[in-house]
C-alpha cells in the first residue's frame, strides 16, 4: 500500500504543478507564439516530474534518490547507443515520410519554411532563407552537429528533469511488472503530461486537439526504448541524453521535405510512429535472440 501511495503521490503533485502552470501562463495571456515565453514555460515544465520526486521520495518517505534511482554516470555502450539512436531513427523517419503521397524531397528545406509561415512574419522567413543560403556548410550537417553536442549537455539536462521521474521513479516503483504493461503505462502518463502544452501548439500547431492523442502515441511507442536503455545501462543519465538528443534532432525529420502536415510526417507524426514500430521490433528480435539479458518479454528488476 505504502509504494501505491508513493506512486499517487508522486502523479498528483506532477499534473497538479504541471498543469497549473500552464494554466496561469494562458491565463496571463502567454501563447505558442511567443517563442521565448514558452521555451521558458516548456524548460520549466520539464524539471517539474524531477522536483515532485524529490519531494515524495527525500522529503516525505525519506528514501534515497542516487541509488534507487540509478543516478549513475559509470559509462557502458549503451550511454552511446543512447546517444547515437535518434539520429539514425530521425534519418529513417525522413526515408519513411518521402514515401507519402505528395510528400516530396525538398534539398532548398521548402516544406520546413512553410511551417514556420504561421508563426513568423514574411520578413523574418526571408532573413531565415537568407541565413541557411549563405551557411558555409549543410544545414543538416550543422543541425546534427548541434544536435549531438545538445544531446549530452543542455537537452540531457532538461530532458533529466523528465527522465528522472518518468524512467527512474516509475520504472523503480512498477519493479515487479512486465516489461510490456509498465511501457504502456509510463507512455500513457507521460504523453498525457504533456496535454496542454500540446494544446498550446507544441509539436501540432496545425492540429491541437488530435495532437494530445498523436503525442500520447508517441510517448507509448518511445517509452520501450528509453526503459530499455535506463535498465541496460543502469543509470536513468542514459535515457535523459537519448530524450534529449531526441529533442534536438528531432527537426531534421523534416527539413529535407515539402509537403505533409504535423500529423504525417517527422518524429512525431505517422512517419515516425511507423519508424518506431520497426525500431521496437528490431529491439524485441536483439532481446529475444542476441542480448544475454532479456527484458521484454521478463518482468522488470531494477534493485538489488
Amino acid at each position: 500500500m505504502k509504494k501505491l501511495n508513493k506512486t499517487t503521490l508522486f502523479l498528483i503533485l506532477t499534473f497538479a504543478i504541471s498543469y497549473s502552470l500552464a494554466g496561469i501562463y494562458t491565463l496571463s495571456g502567454g501563447t505558442y507564439d511567443n517563442k521565448l515565453a514558452f521555451t521558458l514555460l516548456g524548460t520549466v515544465y520539464m524539471f517539474v516530474p524531477a522536483l515532485c520526486v524529490v519531494i515524495v521520495k527525500k522529503f516525505i518517505h525519506k528514501e534515497k534518490i542516487k541509488n534507487d534511482l540509478q543516478i549513475s554516470f559509470k559509462l557502458n555502450r549503451w550511454f552511446f547507443v543512447a546517444w547515437l539512436i535518434m539520429p539514425v531513427i530521425s534519418f529513417c523517419t525522413l526515408g519513411v515520410s518521402l514515401l507519402f503521397p505528395e510528400v516530396s524531397y525538398s534539398p532548398e528545406m521548402t516544406g520546413m519554411l512553410k511551417r514556420f509561415e504561421g508563426s513568423m512574419t514574411p520578413e523574418q522567413i526571408e532573413q531565415m532563407k537568407n541565413s541557411i543560403a549563405t551557411l558555409p556548410v549543410s544545414p543538416i550537417v550543422l543541425t546534427l552537429g548541434q544536435a549531438l553536442l545538445a544531446g549530452i549537455t543542455v537537452n540531457a539536462v532538461a530532458a533529466f528533469g523528465e527522465e528522472l521521474g518518468w524512467r527512474g521513479f516509475l520504472l523503480d516503483e512498477f519493479n515487479g511488472m512486465s516489461f510490456v504493461k509498465a511501457s504502456v503505462i509510463i507512455g500513457l502518463i507521460w504523453g498525457i503530461w504533456h496535454a496542454p502544452l500540446i494544446l498550446m501548439g507544441h509539436n501540432y500547431p496545425q492540429h491541437p486537439q488530435i495532437g494530445v492523442l498523436m503525442m500520447t502515441g508517441l510517448c507509448i511507442f518511445l517509452t520501450p526504448m528509453l526503459l530499455y536503455i535506463a535498465i541496460k545501462s543502469k543509470s536513468v543519465i542514459a535515457a535523459a541524453i537519448m530524450h534529449g538528443t531526441m529533442n534536438a534532432i528531432a527537426g531534421i525529420s523534416i527539413m529535407l521535405i515539402d509537403g505533409g502536415n504535423d500529423l504525417t510526417t517527422g518524429i512525431t507524426g505517422l512517419a515516425g510512429f511507423i519508424t518506431l514500430a520497426i525500431f521496437l521490433v528490431a529491439m524485441f528480435i536483439f532481446d529475444r535472440y542476441i542480448s544475454k539479458d532479456r527484458i521484454i518479454t521478463n518482468k522488470i528488476h531494477t534493485r538489488n
